[in-house]
């Protein structure tokens, strides 16, 4: 479909995300990572111009899910590479950012993520937050989506199990931080899970 497209990652490209989420101790090789290019819908139905870079494996797969959001309109705010935000996880969130290759641990772990190699899309994540009790305390992430919390509540760009954007990524094999975990929720997150996920 016109308007999106795979590549490898080119020069101009590296030079975007080199120090930021291509960190200098990365783990993952650079032709292992894609970038997508992208068409998407806000709530008011405008056709935005979005960016992704994910992992190989998941590119064609991912790029088939946002052709099929964009078709029926799903609404999605923004798609920009983290690095427009220096690859700052809470800054990307708090702007309602979706995205995918990120090379960082999992939050309070010293694990890498799976957006580290890149195999995880974030999708309207200030609307989807991540939410985990750690050390008695209840962590919200990002730190501006407590109202978004309560999950009977409704408000825009919620993402439900049953959901399309739900649909469309279990198709493909991804699991929802939604409904995998009984100590957390990570409404934002789909993965492509390691063995014993």
């Amino acid at each position: 479909m016109e308007g999106f497209c795979i590549s490898e990652i080119d020069d101009k490209i590296f030079s975007r995300i080199a120090g930021k989420s291509y960190k200098v101790n990365c783990a993952l090789p650079l032709g292992d990572l894609r970038y997508l290019e992208l068409l998407h819908k806000n709530l008011n139905g405008e056709t935005l111009r979005g960016e992704m870079i994910c992992n190989v494996a998941i590119a064609a797969d991912v790029l088939e899910i946002f052709e099929r959001l964009y078709v029926a309109s799903y609404p999605i705010e923004r798609v920009r590479l983290i690095d427009e935000y220096d690859a700052d996880d809470e800054l990307s969130m708090r702007d309602n950012n979706s995205s995918c290759f990120n090379f960082r641990v999992v939050s309070f772990t010293n694990r890498i993520s799976r957006h580290g190699y890149g195999l995880a899309v974030d999708i309207n994540p200030l609307y989807n937050p991540y939410i985990k009790t750690v050390d008695g305390k209840k962590i919200i992430a990002p730190d501006n989506s407590a109202d978004y919390e309560d999950r009977a509540k409704n408000f825009p760009y919620k993402i439900t199990t049953d959901d399309l954007c739900c649909r469309l990524f279990r198709a493909k094999n991804f699991l929802w931080g939604g409904d995998c975990w009984d100590d957390e929720k990570d409404y934002q997150h789909f993965f492509i899970p390691e063995e014993g996920d």
